[in-house]
């Protein structure tokens, strides 16, 4: 059996509850049974989700108002277990302390046996600096160590699957380290095409949304949600400052 799984980061920013309206019908209609969100934020967001993509019924996660990370997992697999990681504050004071960004490590059962899904966002790098002695490089690498210690705390008999925005480009130091430790493999390794959108002020970004999976595990991936949708007053707007990357996964 093949497990589909969406990542998609889902932009805090500008008409947020317009743009989920819309998200939430194309994954109830999609065929994902997997979806992993992140920049959802608040629980209230989260709710609006669930109340319109009700065929994914089981959900995973953590925060009373504030979501811990803004991440959200939904599935149309049975979830049994769940738990937040959060990675540690460092670097330079900023804003962005309020997400308590971190890892949401997840285990769904498919027809196949366990699947431990792991969503995460990483802290963005500011500076767009990814060179080995940059100071976000420092705040990356503290992170990722955390996430690849996540990872290797999974048994190693299950199946790992880890998505999200990184905030890493797939061509940097930093990730190749942390695939190692973790031992992970990047499914989009050859395609070092941009997850986020380019603008004017920046023509050429980045890959920063991956899909990274334990060796045994055949991934298909592609790019989508790219194109610009019509919100409910009628306004075209894109979903996302990011491309979303859907991923076929067979399971060992």
């Amino acid at each position: 059996m093949a497990v589909s799984l969406l990542t998609l980061n889902a932009l805090m920013k500008g008409d947020v509850r317009a743009r989920l309206r819309v998200l939430g019908g194309l994954l109830e209609s999609s065929g994902y049974d997997v979806v992993c969100l992140q920049e959802v934020m608040y629980r209230s967001h989260a709710v609006l989700l669930r109340g319109l993509a009700r065929s994914y019924g089981y959900r995973a996660w953590s925060g009373a108002v504030l979501l811990e990370g803004g991440l959200v997992v939904l599935s149309r697999l049975p979830v049994g277990s769940a738990r937040f990681v959060r990675y540690p504050m460092s670097g330079p004071a900023r804003p962005e302390f309020i997400m308590r960004k971190g890892a949401q490590v997840v285990q769904v059962t498919t027809a196949d046996g366990p699947l431990a899904v792991i969503n995460t966002h990483l802290s963005a790098n500011r500076d767009g600096d990814w060179s080995p002695g940059a100071r976000y490089t420092h705040v990356q690498r503290r992170e990722l160590a955390t996430l690849a210690a996540v990872v290797s705390g999974v048994d190693a008999s299950l199946p790992v699957v880890v998505a999200g925005d990184l905030n890493v480009p797939r061509t940097a130091a930093s990730l190749a380290g942390f695939l190692t430790a973790a031992g992970l493999r990047d499914t989009r390794a050859d395609d070092t095409g941009p997850t986020y959108r380019p603008t004017p002020r920046w023509p050429s970004p980045p890959a920063f949304d991956h899909v990274l999976v334990r060796p045994g595990t055949v991934a298909e991936t592609r790019l989508v949600l790219r194109d610009p949708v019509t919100l409910g007053d009628g306004w075209q707007a894109y979903l996302s400052d990011h491309y979303g990357v859907a991923a076929e996964l067979t399971l060992p």
